[in-house]
């Protein structure tokens, strides 16, 4: 009892702590700093054991904290982590803690704890995470010409828990030269106004940075698209249109459609424009020959060609300026050229036509002037214009003036037509049908009837001969020295004069029909209330509806086609025009026009082949047959083009090796092909060409005959034109003084502009029969079946030889007789040659 109440005596005071901490750690670490100090003091020291701190304990639910003494004598102590200080997990804590003296004596008994006091702890964070972007990627639309506060916002986080690091302290645009800035707050907006046609889309790199100026490890992309401001008019078209030749119909704006920003629009009036007047005569035509052509469009037989092509027979163009690709005549005031006699009857009848393609403008100071595109004046002595076609004050005018043997009346005589295309420049097609007194014009196809009409007397008659010339007039009397006069400014082609005939509405149509123009795909799927209207020529086409939809649909099946098959390669203009009306308004909205063009591309160039039997022999006796001999049996026209073709096998790193592979295309058409006399021509007294004029029936096809060949023309098959002139015959009735003829072939597409190889055959008339022996060694050195029947074929032997059993039977007769001849050669030789070898050596020993 008495040693227990001296233990308490001993150990009499408990010990003290302050009763509040405030503590700070650094997250990662295990050392805590406390203010004020983590010190235990105790009333009974310096006794041992009860003066002294033993322990600091700590209460709280599983606190990552621990402290320890760090002197017993002085009560100090150390408040550690246990584990590593996430901030982010948890950023205070807060707990109490309790110092423990020694007790009274070395086994710790009778110890006593201090007051309870409270520990507030501050995790320190450190910056260990950088700024993230919220989304992956921004995007924004911005109207183009405006400026804008804020296009779009982007935004960082930090995932560090104090203030300093957590925080998004500033915001900068990396990508360098682009109107746009961006705030602290993460607003980017532009600092210019942006177009829509400089540039469509903006895309910018945007960093982050926290307040601890750590940088975000990955930079955001900021997309920013421009819009147009809305502006009426056509989208999604393309300015260039590639057409190939031989693809048929292209659609022209396959995708485009209208934007009328909302407006009320009650009505559209659409205008697409194919401007084709430099190409060629206008747009691009046939360019077979006059002849061809108008053989083709089913014309009346009997035209004559004023402005053929220059030849030895048509030399009277040669002195003309020409463009040779369109046989066009230029003429320039200067030029005139005279029409031989002979070539155009002197009396036209009161039916005939003229026609002819003409290209016109005005010419300044020469308005009082004619300019004379046909005449028929005198030659000598006078100068009286029988008959005339001319411009005049940009008119047209037909003079036709009557003899007095065939009327004797005042009558009609010149004819005028006021009409703007005669001087604007442009290519039309004219046909003047003369059936007197009435005269009628035609006009690209359009009739047109004159506006004045003046008559004359008729001319009195004379033996004075006339003169027909082109482009300009004759004056033979009257003057000092004949010449022209009247010059004509402009071009021409196709003049033609066709006595006794006049042409009908669909000929003419034909001839100066296009070849290309505008086309509507499928027009039963058009929509409902739509109009539309083509002119003549396909070239302007006019849609109008009140609904937008069918609108876009129809102008989406408008399309260019060329029909040709070896189309004139160029550019072709396209204008599209329209005009948008609104409700209660006249015209509410304006559309910008469209300006795009078809490219045409060049066409392979065709290679027109002539085969067949280039050599043969007759027996003279057939040529001088009533039907003669058959010049070309076999012949065969192709046309074939070579195209270039990659092997598909080989990979982009070795070397393309290009193949050629030639493609035979049976489906060209010619104009023309001529069998021409070499040497002297043909004499007519005992030698001919002919063909069965039945050949030519339902065909496209005629032919003229002279003594320097054959030609036949007409726009037709190459299979047609083999089939005819296979059937061209040879006649000579007076074979005796002729042993061989020779011809040439050559056949023409598209009236020259592509021609075939020329073809060179030999005919020779055998004025006997060949032999027995003759036969019998030419069938020895054939080696073959064919060989031997062409060699009896070109040979001409009998035909027991060919065609009959005793003619088999009699070659292999003789083919055994020379079997033996051959060997009796092979005895005989060699036994010259021993008896002539052993005398030499006999008389050697």
């Amino acid at each position: 009892m008495k040693i227990v109440s001296f233990l308490f005596l001993v150990n009499k005071h408990k010990p003290w702590i302050e009763t509040s901490y405030h503590g700070v750690i650094t997250e990662n670490n295990d050392t805590v700093i406390l203010d004020p100090p983590l010190v235990a003091l105790d009333k009974d020291a310096p006794v041992p054991y009860a003066g002294e701190i033993c322990a600091f304990k700590i209460h709280g639910q599983e606190m990552p904290f621990e402290a320890v003494v760090l002197n017993k004598t002085s009560g100090e102590g150390r408040l550690r982590a246990r584990s590593p200080i996430d901030c982010e997990l948890q950023k205070e804590y807060t707990f109490i803690i309790q110092a423990y003296d020694c007790g009274a004596g070395p086994s710790g008994t009778n110890w006593k704890k201090s007051h309870k006091a409270v520990v507030h702890i501050q995790v320190k964070d450190v910056n260990e995470f950088a700024p993230t972007f919220k989304e992956t990627s921004y995007k924004a639309t911005v109207t183009e010409g405006k400026i804008y506060d804020s296009v779009l916002q982007v935004e960082a986080i930090d995932e560090d828990c104090s203030p300093q690091y957590s925080q998004i302290c500033n915001y900068e645009i990396v990508t360098t030269d682009v109107p746009f800035a961006i705030d602290r707050n993460g607003n980017i907006r532009n600092t210019e106004k942006l177009s829509y046609d400089k540039q469509r889309q903006y895309e910018i790199m945007v960093t982050a940075f926290d307040c601890g100026q750590k940088r975000a490890t990955e930079d955001v992309l900021v997309r920013v698209e421009v819009k147009p401001v809305c502006k009426p008019g056509w989208q999604d078209w393309n300015k260039r249109i590639e057409y190939k030749p031989g693809s048929g119909s292209i659609p022209l704006f396959p995708s485009i459609h209208l934007e009328t920003c909302d407006g009320p629009v009650s009505s559209i009036q659409t205008t697409i424009q194919l401007q084709t007047n430099y190409i060629g005569k206008g747009c691009d035509r046939e360019t077979y020959s006059e002849k061809s052509l108008q053989k083709l469009c089913g014309a009346s037989s009997g035209a004559i060609d004023l402005l053929p092509t220059p030849s030895a027979a048509t030399n009277w163009t040669a002195g003309l300026l020409i463009d040779s690709n369109d046989m066009i005549f230029k003429f320039e005031g200067k030029q005139g050229a005279k029409i031989p006699d002979g070539i155009v009857p002197k009396n036209l009848t009161d039916q005939f036509t003229i026609t002819m393609w003409m290209k016109h403008g005005p010419s300044p100071g020469l308005r009082a002037e004619k300019e004379t595109i046909l005449c028929n004046s005198d030659k000598t002595e006078m100068n009286r214009h029988h008959y005339a076609l001319y411009v005049h004050n940009c008119r047209l005018v037909f003079l036709l003036r009557k003899d007095f043997d065939q009327a004797d009346t005042f009558r009609p005589a010149e004819f005028h037509w006021k009409l703007d295309q005669i001087c604007d420049k442009e290519w039309h097609y004219y046909v003047v049908n003369v059936e007197f007194p009435v005269v009628t014009l035609y006009m690209d196809g359009t009739t047109y009837e004159p506006y004045l009409v003046t008559n004359d007397w008729p001319i009195h008659p004379s033996h004075i001969a006339m003169q027909l010339t082109v482009g300009a007039c004759w004056q033979g009397g009257e003057v000092s020295k004949p010449r022209f006069a009247q010059f004509f400014h402009g071009s021409l082609a196709s003049l033609t004069i066709r006595p006794g005939k006049i042409e009908s509405q669909k000929v003419i149509s034909c001839l100066q029909a296009c070849k290309e123009g505008l086309d509507i795909n499928s027009l039963e799927s058009l929509g409902q209330g739509l109009k539309y209207h083509f002119n003549p020529s396909q070239s302007v086409l006019v849609i109008e509806g009140d609904d937008i939809v069918n609108i876009n649909q129809a102008l989406q099946k408008v399309s260019y086609i060329n029909s040709r098959q070896f189309p004139t390669s160029g550019i072709r203009r396209l204008k599209v025009s329209s005009k948008v009306q609104c409700f209660g308004e006249d015209v509410c909205i304006s559309i910008p026009d469209i300006d795009a063009y078809v490219m045409v591309f060049q066409a392979k160039e065709p290679k027109i082949t002539i085969s067949g039997m280039d050599h043969f022999a007759r027996p003279a006796a057939q040529f001088e047959q009533e039907r003669g001999v058959i010049l070309l049996p076999d012949i065969r026209i192709v046309s074939t083009v070579t195209k270039m073709e990659h092997p598909p096998d080989l990979k982009e790193t070795e070397e393309r090796v290009h193949k050629p592979v030639t493609l035979e295309e049976m489906h060209h058409n010619l104009d023309f092909c001529d069998i021409l006399v070499i040497g002297a021509e043909l004499d007519p007294t005992h030698e001919c060409l002919e063909l069965d004029r039945t050949e030519l029936q339902g065909k496209h096809l005629d032919a003229t005959n002279s003594t320097a060949g054959y030609s036949i023309y007409g726009v037709d098959t190459m299979r047609n034109y083999a089939q005819v002139l296979r059937q061209l015959r040879y006649r000579n009735w007076h074979t005796s003084s002729i042993f061989d003829r020779k011809f040439r072939i050559k056949c023409s597409e598209l009236n020259g502009r592509y021609t075939s190889n020329e073809f060179n055959l030999e005919v020779s008339l055998r004025h006997r029969e060949p032999t027995i022996c003759e036969a019998v060694l030419y069938i020895m050195f054939s080696t073959n079946s064919q060989q031997l029947h062409q060699s009896c074929y070109v040979m001409h032997f009998p035909s027991i030889l060919l065609n009959r059993k005793a003619g088999i039977m009699a070659i292999a007769y003789f083919r055994e007789l020379m079997e033996v001849c051959y060997l009796f050669i092979i005895y005989l030789f060699t036994y010259l040659f021993l008896r002539y070898y052993l005398i030499n050596i006999l008389s050697d020993i």
